[in-house]
Parts: C-alpha cells; structure tokens; sequence
C-alpha cells in the first residue's frame, strides 16, 4: 500500500478529498516529501491548509506543481506565507502580500478564501470546500493571564514567542488582532449565507477552537493558534468536518460531534520523531473511520 496516502486507489473518476498542510518546502529536508505528493485518482481534489513555504515564489512554485497532479488545489494561507523575509524579492507586506498570493492562485487555478466554494462531488451529494482565512488574536491566553498584554508578557518570560511578531506585518491594520477580526467578520458573512443544505469542509490553517492546543507543549504559544470568534462555526453550520494545521500534532479528533483533522507535515526535527502515522496525504472524504464518539475527544 503507498506511504503516501495509506489508503488503496479509487476507480477512475472516483475521487476523493485529501488534505495536507505545513510543507515548509523552503526547508531543503521537507522538499522531497512535497515532491511524493501524488493523487491515486485522476479525480482527486488536495487541501493544502497554510504554510506552503516564506518566499512567494517558493509558495508558487510548490502549488504549480500540485496543481498539474491534482483535479483541483485549495489553497488559504498559514502565518509562514505572511511573512516579509529578507530573501523574498517580494517585499509586500501584510494585506499587500495576502492579496499577491491570492493572485498568483488564481493565474494557477487554485481556489483561494476569496473564490466562490467549489463543490466536490461526494457519493451521497456535494460538499462545498470552504477555505478560510481568520488569523487570531490573542484571545487564546496564556494560562493565568487576562488581557493581551499579560499574555504576551507571559510568552516573552518563558522564551515563547512566535516569530510572527517580528515578520508578520498587519499593513494596513494596526495590529494582527484588528486584521483577524475582519477576516472574520468577511468569512462569517460568507458561510451565513452559504445554502445550508450543503454540508461544509471548513479549511483553515489556525484550528476553530483553543481545545486542540492543549495538548501543546508550551501553552504560551496558544494565543498565535487562533480566536474565540469562531468557536463555534463548526456547530452553528452545516459541517461536515474542519481542516487545519498550524500545531505541527497530525491526528483526529471530535468536537460536537463535528470531526477536526489536523494534517500539518511539520519541520523534519518532528516528522523524523513521529514519522507520518496517518500518512502524508490526509483523506477527508468519503470518510469510512465510523461514527463520532459519544464523548469529545482525540480518535485517531
């Protein structure tokens, strides 16, 4: 059976959703893992959730590839893309940069947060794909503090502060917090209005809720992961599972009865560690892992 999906091939025109996120393909061990990314359908849809690579063309270059393998690629950006690093002949920063990336995605033809939802075809009906781009802002706290600046000052004493304080720029925004409450605002407008009667893959690469973060290992890295805002769209809509990264912890779990897939690569220092127990490529749907658990909880 192929390491790459752990999952046997689909007859032709018989597709499935996969998901990955975190390549980190800028970092020269990660490269050749991006490169086995393959479909074992000519139908297969990819959900690549955020941190592709730092440099815009590396971002580009990856997608290209993906799309030329893939029936359709849906990209949303991680934090990694958002920053302006000194390499990067693209100097753009903030909303400017968002936007460039948007751009370059759809002279690819990948789907992006601001295209309409594309619907995959399932075999009992379809499912729109919904990437989203929220950010966060802070409100995942560190333990025992009350406002952002508690928070903040708490990471700084631990030595836990994300290197997006220093490259992810919030241009034109103030701060990142005030460009996550926007984003919200848009994302949330759209899935209100979205046709209830087909049920959503959300796609994100922060998780929806602060309850996948607590099994991290520095709780002070929380408030980079997400926001309160949108704790509850995964019961408030009709979803039929979420899609995420960002943690770098591969796994699936339940939430409301709603399943969260997890599906980030990580830096080579822990997929070395772990290896790639649910495989590269994370199948979403057709889901065939049973019925969600009484309880909230990981199921992997």
């Amino acid at each position: 059976m192929s390491p790459l999906s752990d999952v046997p091939p689909t007859p032709k025109g018989q597709g499935r959703l996969l998901a990955v996120s975190d390549l980190h393909v800028g970092i020269a061990d990660n490269r050749p893992i991006a490169d086995r990314l393959r479909p074992t359908s000519d139908a297969d849809w990819l959900i690549v959730a955020g941190d592709v690579a730092e440099q815009a063309e590396e971002v580009e270059s990856a997608l290209e590839t993906l799309t030329r393998r893939f029936a359709r690629v849906v990209w949303t950006p991680g934090n990694h893309e958002l920053w302006t690093v000194d390499k990067d002949p693209v100097r753009l920063r903030g909303r400017a940069r968002y936007e460039h990336l948007v751009q370059v995605c759809r002279e690819l033809g990948v789907t992006t947060p601001e295209d309409p939802y594309p619907h995959w075809q399932g075999a009992d009906g379809p499912v729109a794909v919904a990437p989203v781009f929220t950010l966060y802002d802070y409100t995942f706290r560190a333990p025992g503090t009350s406002t952002k600046a508690e928070s903040l000052a708490r990471a700084h004493e631990a030595g836990v502060v994300c290197t997006d304080e220093y490259l992810l720029h919030p241009d034109p925004y103030q701060a990142v917090d005030d460009w996550c409450r926007d984003r919200v605002a848009l994302t949330e407008e759209r899935l209100a209005a979205h046709d209830p009667s087909v049920p959503l893959v959300i796609a994100g690469h922060w998780p929806l809720l602060r309850e996948p973060t607590s099994v991290m290992w520095y709780p002070e890295f929380a408030q980079w992961c997400g926001t309160e805002l949108t704790a509850d769209w995964h019961s408030r809509f009709n979803v039929a599972a979420v899609v995420y990264g960002h943690l770098h912890i591969p796994r699936t779990t339940w939430y409301d009865g709603v399943r969260f897939e997890e599906v980030s690569i990580g830096y080579p220092r822990e997929w070395r560690e772990r290896g790639h127990p649910l495989g590269l490529l994370r199948q979403i749907l057709p889901y065939d892992g049973g019925r969600a658990p009484v309880a909230n909880g990981d199921r992997t």
